[in-house]
């Protein structure tokens, strides 16, 4: 079943394309194609994955700065032939889209040349290249309810977004994550996590409150800062306190979900879909700089199911820390917002995209 999965542009969508290339690869399928946008992330994480990968001249359509969009017109020209040659030799039997502007060329060539396409949308409100391709996508495969609205069409399943299979049982590695970041067992602990990349304005806020987290006695915290803003906070208020966990990037996202009793986090849709699975009671603080503000939606299918605590960006320096502390005290709200958390997950998603994807093409 030779397969092109397309998109990319940010880890919510690069990471589920990599999960689904995975599990393909497990059903024995050896020929998968990734397309990209040169220049973007995709271009050195697929093939740190083992994919092989194309690259389009292609860049998103800028809402605010319009004069960046001079080129718009001849990338996409250009990404449309190019797409067309990439389908014509590689010959696909289905085309995957994971969102992202790359994914929007080569979807619109193989539903030009009758080739099965499926859509995987992470997040609570559809970006726009996924709006303007699902009328004519085979299937539809998202991980909100209640999008048919937004994209036009009812040839929807539900199937969630797929995360990695070690973050199934990491209540078992408590002890042992826990020892990995070299914190007190007896304590309780807070895991602040901002993207990859870090939170510039979830790391204000931490170090606002400097002073209330150096008074912690039976709190501590694992605070990713961000490899961009690493240089800036390890000389920073918090620099040298002994219960606060400083590190630029996390490599055992397990062990951090494992070790934390309450989760600080960005709203994007691969991080929702992990925190679900996870379990742990979380406080939601969208980014405010991202397209259509699918964060604050994403965020908000969560608090409307009574599984989140939500906090505006703007308001986190005051509220944020402050929030957590009074939540780690009420165990009544923890177990309630664990309980309608884990009632949302769907550890069963990539199976299911999988199974979509199969039919697609026998169909």
């Amino acid at each position: 079943m030779r397969t092109i999965i397309s998109g990319g542009g940010t880890g919510g969508h690069i990471y589920p394309a990599i999960a689904i290339a995975n599990a393909l690869k497990q059903k024995g399928v050896k020929d998968i194609l990734f397309v990209g946008a040169k220049g973007k992330m995709e271009m050195e994480k697929v093939p740190a994955a083992g994919y092989e990968i194309e690259g389009l001249w292609i860049s998103g359509f800028h809402r605010t700065r319009k004069w960046r969009n001079i080129l718009f017109p001849l990338k996409l020209i250009w990404s449309l032939i190019k797409a067309r040659k990439i389908i014509d030799r590689f010959n696909p039997e289905v085309v995957v889209g994971v969102g992202g502007y790359a994914s929007g060329p080569i979807l619109k060539i193989a539903q030009m040349k009758k080739i099965p396409t499926i859509i995987q949308e992470q997040n609570s409100y559809p970006g726009i290249t996924n709006k303007l391709l699902a009328k004519n996508a085979n299937r539809v495969l998202v991980a909100y309810e209640g999008l048919e609205k937004y994209l036009g069409t009812k040839n929807i399943a539900l199937c969630g977004n797929p995360v990695r299979k070690d973050l199934l049982e990491v209540d078992k590695l408590k002890t042992e994550a826990l020892d990995y970041f070299n914190l007190n067992r007896a304590k309780k602990t807070i895991l602040i996590i901002g993207g990859s990349l870090g939170a510039r304005s979830i790391n204000k806020a931490v170090e606002q409150q400097h002073e209330l987290i150096k008074s912690f006695e039976n709190v501590q915290l694992i605070w990713q800062v961000g490899k961009i803003y690493m240089e800036e906070y390890k000389v920073g208020a918090l620099a040298n306190c002994e219960h606060v966990k400083m590190l630029s990037f996390i490599d055992r996202m397990d062990f951090a979900y494992g070790a934390a009793d309450l989760v600080i986090s960005r709203a994007g849709a691969l991080s929702i879909s992990e925190l679900m699975i996870v379990g742990k009671p979380i406080i939601l603080i969208p980014s405010p700089n991202v397209a259509e503000d699918h964060q604050s939606k994403n965020a908000m299918a969560l608090v409307s199911k009574e599984a989140a605590v939500l906090i505006r960006d703007k308001e986190a320096g005051i509220k944020m820390i402050p929030q957590a502390v009074e939540l780690l005290a009420n165990e009544i709200a923890q177990k309630s917002l664990s309980e309608n958390l884990k009632a949302l997950a769907k550890p069963e998603a990539t199976s299911l995209i999988i199974d979509e994807i199969i039919e697609a093409v026998r169909g």
